[in-house]
């Protein structure tokens, strides 16, 4: 490689090593040999491993809630039908990583509850938007979030058409 390496370059490396392989690989050396520099780039853009975690779980976060709310918000369409599909169309590979992950390291167990908290806030702001009181909307919203979770830990695919028809009963379900 005869670029120069940026730490968002590192960071997107880990999150494919961390999706495809897990936390264990989360380390300089292989993270380096398979972008083909030395770890020398690692260490020139965090102080050690753990900074390098951080920065990891704080742009998972990113992207696994922020992205995501945004792109709900600016797509003009339903929002909780916007976000149902998006979530539960999503490849969830990396989801599954960062949460076994959590199960071995309190830096990623934070992250993952802080998430969770920002998603069952965010699902019960839309269902509180579709009427429903807030504590309804609350107690809704942890049980949408917990379909998900089941869905995304299960790692089982959907065929598309029947996803869909689920999808739907599930916004039946939570909207009644």
């Amino acid at each position: 490689m005869t670029e120069q390496l940026t730490a968002d370059d590192w960071i997107k490396e880990g999150l494919k090593a961390l999706a495809k392989s897990g936390f264990t690989a989360l380390k300089a050396d292989p993270l380096a040999k398979a972008m083909g520099v030395s770890r020398g780039s690692f260490y020139w853009h965090f102080a050690d491993l753990g900074a390098f975690h951080a920065a990891v779980l704080k742009r998972w976060r990113d992207i696994a809630a922020e992205q995501i709310i945004a792109d709900v918000e600016a797509a003009g369409d339903e929002p909780l039908e916007a976000l149902l599909r998006r979530s539960f169309g999503a490849r969830l590979d990396l989801e599954r990583a960062v949460r076994n992950w959590a199960a071995f390291d309190t830096a990623a167990q934070g992250a993952v509850r802080a998430i969770d908290r920002r998603r069952i806030d965010y699902i019960a702001t839309l269902l509180t938007m579709r009427g429903l009181a807030p504590p309804v909307a609350q107690a809704r919203a942890q049980i949408l979030y917990w379909t998900f979770l089941g869905f995304a830990l299960s790692g089982t695919p959907v065929p598309a058409a029947r996803l869909q028809d689920l999808l739907d009963e599930i916004l039946r379900m939570v909207s009644a």
